[in-house]
């Protein structure tokens, strides 16, 4: 009797101790992704676990402990990069993983646990940044004191531990739209009163909110966030261009308003903290508004220029909730250039001749539209008053009467 107690005692503790949360989970490596402003840290983990956070000084570091945790014999350290001077990693006494971030200036750190999808398992993401130019507001250079140049934010989607879509052949959503990006970054500049920024200049994570305050500290004039959409149908092909759905714009002015007290962004160049809750509603929604009309003139000259130069998916300019089209004083849109899930068009968006006609084709549909309805004291309301060249005035007809259409959108995702 006594063995028996004695063998269900024991059998009750393992079975408490490989029930408890993070056991023998195993770290399979540790990736890193530095941009100018922030970096991610991604651990590739075998499991759910718990782990804390913690941010020190003297010297700058942070500190991540991984409970109950082992180190793959694969997973070495990374080298440095970024803010991350070095990477340290052993095991404690009292059974975590403890891995340190030296760092080469002071930032602020915040990690979340990811669930399993279906290119990764769970894992661990931490995300370091500080004061930059996300959260810097830059004067806009002017061409001259009374003409300035219009401001262009050309977002490439994804970036870093993030690839977006896949094609078939192993083709990234993130690779091709940044090659857009930055051919169409080079035709802006190109372009006599218009100048381009990134939000993206490299292989490297920028959180979506993030991607819309750059835009707003370089006071950009658009904002264009370029993709290659992705569905299980590989069948399926053209492009498409979404701007903000109407219900996508009620969820943003209920966040503006509830924290119009602690933010410094501004609408419109006005400042809702000091506002009473109806006069800052009424200066939200007439933002809102000017910026959704205008976003859809300009979306209709970006769809009708990718007409002509590929298949159209859907004719109509399409609304959605995506984060990066949220900014209510900034008119934006986001274009699907192509499905990289359809063979063909993978290949297409692989090479830099589709790439370029594709820039092309945006840098067209932005430049019509401005040259359509210059902003006062713009360079390029200089030039269209002299009568400068510029294809594509007239409005674009497309194949089907252009008119609001609503889709599928996320208020988190691309």
């Amino acid at each position: 009797m006594a063995l028996r107690l004695k063998f269900l005692h024991t059998l009750v503790l393992l079975t408490l101790v490989f029930a408890a949360p993070g056991y023998a989970v195993e770290v399979r490596a540790v990736r890193l992704w530095a941009g100018p402003d922030n970096t991610r840290v991604v651990l590739d983990l075998s499991g759910s676990t718990q782990h804390s956070l913690s941010v020190l000084k003297n010297p700058d570091r942070v500190v991540l402990d991984v409970s109950g945790a082992s180190l793959s014999p694969h997973a070495v350290a990374p080298p440095a990069t970024g803010a991350i001077k070095q990477v340290r990693m052993a095991k404690r006494p009292t059974g975590e993983l403890r891995i340190v971030f030296d760092l080469s200036r002071p930032i602020h750190a915040k990690s979340f646990l990811a669930e399993p999808n279906k290119q990764y398992g769970y894992r661990l993401v931490i995300d370091m940044g500080g004061a930059g130019a996300a959260e810097t507001p830059v004067k806009v250079e002017h061409a001259r004191p009374d003409a300035r140049d219009l401001i262009i934010a050309v977002d490439a989607g994804h970036g870093g531990d993030d690839p977006g879509a896949i094609g078939k052949n192993g083709t990234q959503e993130k690779d091709v739209v940044l090659a857009i990006a930055r051919a169409l970054a080079q035709r802006v500049n190109a372009e006599p009163g218009m100048r381009a920024v990134l939000t993206r200049d490299g292989d490297y994570f920028v959180p979506l909110r993030d991607r819309m305050r750059r835009a707003r500290a370089q006071q950009a004039d658009l904002f264009v966030s370029i993709h290659a959409d992705s569905i299980r149908d590989r069948t399926v092909d053209g492009s498409s261009v979404y701007i903000l759905s109407q219900r996508g714009a009620t969820d943003e002015a209920s966040r503006w308003l509830a924290e119009r007290e602690n933010a410094s962004d501004l609408i419109g160049g006005v400042s809702l903290d000091d506002k009473g809750d109806v006069l800052a509603s009424v200066l939200l929604d007439l933002s809102q508004s000017a910026s959704l009309s205008a976003s859809q003139v300009a979306a209709e000259h970006v769809l009708h220029q990718l007409n002509q130069v590929g298949e159209i998916r859907k004719p109509q300019v399409q609304q959605a909730r995506f984060m990066v089209l949220k900014s209510p004083d900034i008119p934006s849109m986001l274009v699907e250039t192509a499905y990289i899930s359809n063979p063909q068009e993978e290949m297409r968006l692989r090479g830099a001749t589709q790439q370029a006609k594709l820039a092309t084709a945006i840098h067209q549909g932005v430049r019509a539209y401005f040259y359509d309805d210059p902003p006062a004291g713009t360079r390029i309301a200089e030039l269209a008053g002299a009568g400068a060249s510029h294809p594509g005035l007239a409005r674009p007809v497309l194949a089907r009467p252009t008119v609001l259409a609503t889709a599928q959108g996320d208020d988190t995702g691309e």
